[in-house]
């Protein structure tokens, strides 16, 4: 009865009906987050990670022009590389999770990422640079979608609230790194542009540390339910031989989920490439208003993640979010498709709402998504799916800017709103994927389940009438009812009599 208790506690706070310490600050939650110590570690690593991250991707093209040598088409082929190599990894990470453990594998990918670093100290060459810069690249997708696996497992239920923080102090030492970024390239010298390889490169160092200090994370996700033989939902009976692993290359749903998924992360293109160069090339808003778009969506999430993961938790109101997603960027797209009419002022005005709205719309999918890339996988098989879900955001980042600069863009204003439109109409689809899905997966309703255990077709016998009437007496009817009220509420004084070949009798209710 326990398990039944607290499994509809967990189902509950699943659906986003309770969500605890929901009133908490930001710094109070980064300080006590879903997790316990394990968490409050991985963010510290994580926020330590992105301040690296900062640091290079504020400066790599610069480096590789200026110090490096490259010509400009070089530098396209070296990044396009990198992002092929960035959708292996996050596939491969959700190979590998599922048959070591997710810390070690993540340890693996910081100093991965810290060799490659280095020895771009030393290797000028174009034909060295290339590889170096792909497992660069390939470590850095692989370990987010392990620290997405972490946290999935280290949370559990909470793992919207957790994700929410996450976003938060990510943007945070993004944010850090990239200001600490402008320093050394305003300085724009050679020792500068070392200086910021090296900073990146003892951030793997430190964050690998940190790491170290976890616990290996268990999945604390299972929702545990009353069973007849007493076992919890999910688990493999012990007589039982453990069925064939799901396999997310042939689950057709799930790909499609994924496939829609990568026109859901477009935001993050609109917002790096495509708003900046529609304001150069199509508007009249000064060119100063480009970093603006940065620090409007940075202050954004840092501020608003948690308050939006709030109210896209659970099953039902995440797939929501992605309606909310496509209407979102619906409206960005008109208006940035309407910022080439009117003068400066208007256009500013009309661009800095475009980015207002696109980090809106971010805020919705960054929880939405990855909230129904775990709970659309299988139990048994999550690590494997949530490597595939991963790629979603990898492929945006490779097609999206060339898409936007190759399509949307050169048809004009009405590039923009097709674009709209099509983001819009992909989002019912997705919605309705999901939601049919999630119906399908959801567990039994607990009145359903409190009635699951085999009964005898004769709930309750009734007692010998009198003779000579037709009808049980008042007292019978009573007494009826109250037995038949301790059966139903599961009353442990309420027992089953067997004869020896097991079957069942009327109940003997202790008295």
């Amino acid at each position: 009865m326990s398990r039944y208790i607290r499994g509809r506690a967990m189902r509950r706070g699943a659906e986003g009906g309770e969500v605890p310490r929901g009133g908490q600050g930001l710094i109070a939650q980064l300080r006590n987050p879903p997790g316990g110590r394990n968490a409050r570690i991985m963010l510290l690593a994580l926020a330590l990670d992105r301040t690296g991250s900062g640091l290079w991707a504020s400066s790599s093209v610069l480096y590789f022009t200026f110090v490096t040598h490259l010509s400009v088409q070089q530098v396209g082929v070296l990044l396009g590389v990198a992002g092929v190599a960035g959708i292996i990894g996050s596939p491969l990470a959700g190979h590998l999770a599922g048959r070591f453990p997710v810390r070690s594998l993540l340890i693996g990918c910081h100093l991965l990422r810290l060799v490659a670093l280095s020895l771009l100290l030393v290797c000028t060459g174009f034909d060295a640079l290339l590889p170096i810069v792909a497992v660069t690249y390939l470590g850095d997708r692989a370990a987010k979608t392990l620290e997405m696996l972490f946290a999935t497992r280290t949370a559990g239920e909470r793992r919207a609230a957790y994700q929410a923080l996450s976003r938060s102090a990510s943007n945070a030492g993004y944010g850090l790194g990239a200001g600490i970024a402008a320093i050394g390239l305003a300085v724009g010298t050679h020792g500068a542009y070392t200086a910021l390889i090296l900073g990146d490169a003892l951030s793997f160092v430190v964050a690998a540390a940190l790491v170290w200090r976890t616990r290996e994370p268990r999945d604390n996700s299972v929702v545990e339910v009353a069973r007849p033989d007493d076992t919890a939902a999910g688990a493999t009976a012990g007589n039982q031989p453990a069925a064939r692993q799901a396999n997310p290359w042939r689950d057709r749903g799930y790909l499609r989920f994924v496939l829609l998924d990568i026109l859901m992360n477009i935001d993050d293109s609109i917002l790096n490439v495509g708003l900046p160069l529609w304001l150069v090339n199509h508007t009249s808003a000064p060119h100063a208003l480009v970093p603006a778009f940065l620090v409007i969506n940075t202050v954004m999430v840092v501020v608003l993640q948690m308050s939006v993961s709030a109210r896209t938790e659970g099953p039902r109101l995440a797939a929501r979010a992605v309606l909310l997603y496509g209407i979102l960027m619906f409206v960005c797209c008109t208006v940035v498709a309407a910022a080439t009419r009117g003068g400066t002022w208007a256009a500013t005005v009309v661009l800095l709402a475009a980015a207002l709205l696109v980090t809106l719309a971010e805020l919705m999918r960054s929880v939405s998504s990855w909230e129904l890339a775990v709970l659309l996988a299988p139990q048994d098989a999550r690590a494997s799916y949530l490597g595939v879900a991963g790629m979603s955001s990898s492929v945006q980042k490779f097609a999206g800017p060339p898409l936007l600069t190759g399509v949307v863009m050169a048809a004009g204003p009405a590039g923009w709103i097709a674009l709209g439109a099509v983001v819009a109409g992909l989002s019912v689809v997705q919605w309705s994927a999901c939601s049919r899905r999630l119906r399908m997966l959801s567990p039994p309703r607990p009145e359903e389940t409190a009635s699951s255990p085999p009964r005898p077709k004769e709930t309750v016998s009734s007692p010998p009438r009198p003779k000579g009437t037709g009808h049980p007496s008042p007292r019978s009817l009573a007494d009826r009812g109250r037995r038949e009220d301790r059966v139903a509420d599961g009353d442990a004084g309420t027992t089953w009599d067997h004869d020896v070949h097991g079957s069942g009798k009327d109940p003997i209710v202790r008295r």
